[in-house]
């Protein structure tokens, strides 16, 4: 069983279809009983982030637009009006319980660029020295899908790892993870403790379950990735009953994922828990030894570019097999990398026609991602 009350920082997801009924609106009674619970941790003294779905899901039923498909600006539209309601939801719910809420709105570039990122974790922290609740959304009146998380699973990763959040808890329609999607495969079996999302375990997720959920489990094994390579730990577990968070205390059904011994720390937490990364560098076999020795990955090494990003990006690198073993941030723009990638060091300047880094990325700013699943700092 695991226990919440060993935890001092706890940064709980909550889906729309947990929140939401397509048909009456906010489901109140389920708000109110994860409320006190969150009272009940944070008399503990404990800290508690809530990144909440429910925006969209909630201004359609207000708005009495059915079950259709909105376009774009309808959902936006939508999202406007619900976030005003479901702010006052969380404000009245946690305020029974004493507690001051405030509410956060991000877009993907408040977690994806450096300076944007600092200020939003300088924002959170000072809301949780306040001890108010920070409750954080994505900011779908403005996000399009060119520039948006497209789930809360990997939001909640990302602000859980910016705020050194010791657990994530995913509540979820779902009690935890199985080696098949369970509505597809009865026999399917319950997994209670992972250690390390590898391939396999990759391998185990399906597709969304609840038509108001954009994740599935697949988004929940990438938000643990990110989660547990910066060593915080996560949870997901079943949010249909009331009071989900005791429910786990209770010693209910839940899966939980160790957090890396060898995690993550300071500014590589902020690489390796880029979302989507500008571009890809396929290396050769050398460079993958290199890189997993601590090596800086240099020119000779990439035998592939792709993706249209500038000097500073982050971007993945791939094995001559086309997996991800490290992320890193750039020291070419996309079209100077695609000339020098394979040349030997003292062949860069002839071809660029200036002195150039000797490294494609430093190891200053790589991450590496070892075979399992840890990442390590380069």
């Amino acid at each position: 069983m695991q226990s919440l009350k060993k935890y001092r920082r706890i940064t709980v997801k909550i889906g729309s279809a947990l929140l939401v009924d397509r048909a009456s609106g906010l489901k109140r009674d389920w708000l109110d009983s994860l409320a006190d619970d969150i009272t009940v941790l944070a008399q503990g003294g404990a800290e508690i982030l809530v990144v909440s779905s429910g925006a969209i899901a909630l201004g359609r039923t207000i708005l009495g637009l059915g079950k259709r498909a909105l376009k774009l600006e309808e959902s936006q539209a939508a999202a406007a009006v619900g976030q005003i309601a479901l702010a006052g939801a969380w404000s009245d719910a946690l305020g029974k319980g004493a507690l001051k809420s405030g509410q956060i709105l991000l877009t993907l570039g408040d977690t994806e660029e450096r300076r944007r990122y600092l200020n939003a974790r300088a924002t959170i922290s000072t809301l949780l020295k306040m001890k108010a609740v920070p409750v954080i959304n994505e900011n779908d009146t403005v996000a399009t899908s060119e520039i948006r998380y497209g789930d809360n699973d990997r939001l909640a990763a990302r602000v859980a790892t910016m705020m050194g959040a010791d657990l994530l808890v995913l509540l979820s329609d779902i009690d935890g993870l199985y080696t098949a999607p369970p509505v597809r495969d009865p026999q399917a079996k319950f997994i209670p403790v992972v250690d390390r999302i590898t391939p396999d375990i990759e391998a185990m997720a399906g597709a969304a379950a609840s038509e108001l959920s954009r994740g599935g489990m697949r988004t929940k094994l990438d938000a643990g990735k990110i989660a547990t390579a910066a060593g915080t730990a996560m949870i997901i577990t079943s949010g249909t009953r009331l009071s989900p968070l005791m429910a786990i205390e209770r010693g209910e059904r839940a899966t939980f994922f160790r957090p890396s011994a060898n995690p993550v720390k300071g500014y590589k937490t902020w690489i390796a828990g880029q979302l989507e990364p500008a571009g890809r560098l396929t290396v050769d076999a050398g460079a993958v030894g290199a890189l997993a020795s601590g090596k800086s990955l240099l020119p000779a090494g990439v035998k592939l570019v792709s993706g249209n990003f500038s000097r500073g990006d982050t971007v993945a690198i791939l094995s001559p097999e086309g997996r991800e073993i490290a992320r890193g941030l750039v020291a070419y723009d996309a079209a100077d990398a695609v000339r020098i990638a394979g040349l030997k060091t003292a062949e860069i300047e002839t071809v660029l026609g200036y002195e150039a880094r000797s490294a494609m990325i430093h190891r200053d700013d790589l991450v590496v991602s070892h075979a399992g699943g840890d990442i390590s700092g380069g």
